[in-house]
């Protein structure tokens, strides 16, 4: 059973002994454990979605706002940074309200900044909206990756609701693309804000009914009900706002380039900034009570591992993204509703890839998944590279949207797992984390690649002149070049992070769902339950 207030007990148990999956559940508790599976995957969907539902509307919202071209990127960059920035917070102010309050709040402000959207009447109210609803989905997420891995503890079944919930999470960008496409077409770009009200008003009713109100009895010499364990009493503020803070002074420098240039004082300065902001970050997190997010957790080899991947498939997802809606719009001429629908094979290389890792990840090694994960994406971000203004969808944009799915799927589900495994009383901030690497890589990958497509944009038409085709031609084919180069580059970065996890990881890595791989099935292993205040170890952990 899953617990709403935190307690020593809460999360401990990472791998239940064998006999654990043939103990009879009574079945109202069962339905519950399912439901609650069920509202943590809507919620997260609803979440997830607006990431990316704004890509195709955003044409439509600027023309509608009067946006200038420099602010229209900030109604993505808000949302990642707001849900980025404050993911581990998030897990932290969970942990203190609990589980099932977090995730209550998380809904009902995320459908009120959704609905302030929907209604903005300039640019301000829109920033500021998005802004919110990133805030109020970093409450959401790391409590409900944090329900997860404290009600599914029997590795098959853990398996089982991480392979749905890994598919619900990767989906949902496709998802959100195609939605926002469709809606914007047949409505207004609003509605791709107003979509979350309904959605979020499900979630919340399932999550009433599933997750429950009080923690059960603790065990013996815990804290009772709502107790909160030494040192857990304080929230890092200084940590919170070192780590975003820096966070957007790295994506604002990145911006800076494209426009002033990279020796220019401004660029120098955000990109300094941002460094020395997080350097102090990680200094403070290694000496106060109450951490943000304790260098424990990512030390620990699974998880540190599954952050760099998750961290190097933001960088190719969303630049996939961008780079794949702005080719076929404005290159290949779709319309946002066509646009949206070509968006389709990416789901269905996910879901592939996802019921294909779901069958492995018990019985193979951590770092094989993550790895297979990255060289996939690597080999998608290439495809993009290839694309030439005369290149079709089905040769071209097809293949690298599959097999981007295809890499999202084996890298997302099984780091989602490896996160909360064993992570005990950081069980929060441990799930919150993989997503915030993830809008790590997004925000700072983004930026980033964007800052060397449009150098090598610059640079192509400073070299070429108009031929047959005229300006338009000239102008399509800078463009794409700019894509071509920021791929290849993205694609290099993610084949160095494949390198960089294989050995950070290393090779007495454990599965994702606990235990050593093992080609005839896991094999449950007992886990002691930890000390208070201390989390549990795997096979995976680090020594001493």
């Amino acid at each position: 059973m899953t617990t709403d207030s935190p307690g020593p007990a809460d999360g401990l148990l990472a791998v239940a002994p064998a006999a654990a999956s043939d103990a009879p559940v009574p079945g109202g508790a069962e339905s519950r454990r399912w439901r609650a599976l069920a509202a943590a995957a809507l919620g997260q969907l609803m979440v997830a979605a607006d990431l990316t539902i704004m890509n195709i509307a955003l044409p439509s919202a600027q023309r509608d706002l009067h946006m200038s071209d420099p602010t229209r990127q900030w109604v993505l960059t808000t949302f990642a940074l707001g849900y980025g920035g404050f993911l581990l917070l998030g897990g932290r102010v969970g942990e203190l309200l609990g589980r099932r309050r977090a995730l209550l709040i998380g809904l009902a402000g995320f459908a009120a900044a959704s609905a302030l959207g929907g209604a903005a009447v300039d640019t301000g109210m829109l920033l500021a909206a998005r802004g919110l609803q990133g805030m109020f989905g970093a409450l959401f997420t790391p409590a409900a990756l944090a329900l997860l891995g404290t009600t599914f503890t029997v590795p098959a079944e853990r398996a089982r609701a991480f392979a749905i919930f890994g598919t619900v999470m990767g989906s949902s960008s496709g998802i959100g693309l195609i939605l926002g496409g469709v809606l914007t077409g047949y409505l207004s770009w609003r509605y791709s804000m107003y979509i979350a009200v309904p959605l979020a008003l499900v979630a919340a009713a399932v999550t009433v009914s599933a997750v429950p109100r009080h923690t059960p009895a603790p065990a013996a010499g815990a804290p009772g009900p709502g107790a909160v364990a030494p040192g857990r009493g304080r929230v890092d503020i200084a940590g919170a706002l070192l780590a975003t803070v820096g966070l957007m002074a790295l994506v604002f420098g990145f911006s800076r380039a494209q426009t002033d240039g990279w020796g220019s004082a401004g660029t120098v300065a955000a990109l300094v900034a941002g460094a020395v902001l997080l350097a102090a970050f990680v200094l403070v997190e290694a000496r106060v009570p109450s951490p943000l997010l304790p260098l424990r957790v990512v030390l620990h080899r699974g998880r540190g591992g599954s952050y760099l991947a998750t961290l190097a498939i933001g960088v190719a997802v969303f630049a996939g993204f961008f780079f794949l809606t702005y080719y076929l719009q404005e290159v290949l001429g779709y319309s946002p509703t066509r646009t949206g629908v070509a968006f389709l094979p990416l789901t269905a290389g996910l879901v592939t890839g996802a019921r294909i890792v779901g069958r492995l990840i018990v019985r193979v090694a951590i770092r094989n998944l993550l790895v297979t994960g990255l060289v996939s994406a690597a080999a998608a971000l290439t495809l993009i590279g290839l694309l030439r203004p005369d290149s079709s969808y089905w040769a071209g944009a097809l293949p690298a949207l599959v097999v981007l799915g295809f890499g999202m799927g084996w890298v997302m589900m099984p780091a989602n797992s490896i996160a909360t495994l064993g992570a005990g009383r950081d069980a929060g901030v441990a799930g919150g984390a993989v997503m915030t690497f993830q809008q790590i890589g997004a925000s700072l990958g983004l930026a980033l690649l964007g800052t060397i497509a449009g150098t090598a944009t610059t640079g192509y038409l400073g070299s070429h002149h108009a031929a047959t085709g005229g300006p338009r031609a000239l102008a399509q084919a800078a463009v794409v070049h700019g894509f071509n180069v920021a791929s290849f580059a993205g694609a290099g970065f993610l084949a160095a992070a494949a390198v960089v996890v294989y050995l950070v990881v290393g090779p007495h890595g454990s599965t994702a769902t606990g235990g050593a791989p093992a080609p005839a099935g896991p094999a449950a292993v007992p886990t002691q339950p930890a000390a208070q205040g201390e989390t549990t170890r795997d096979p995976a952990a680090l020594p001493g």
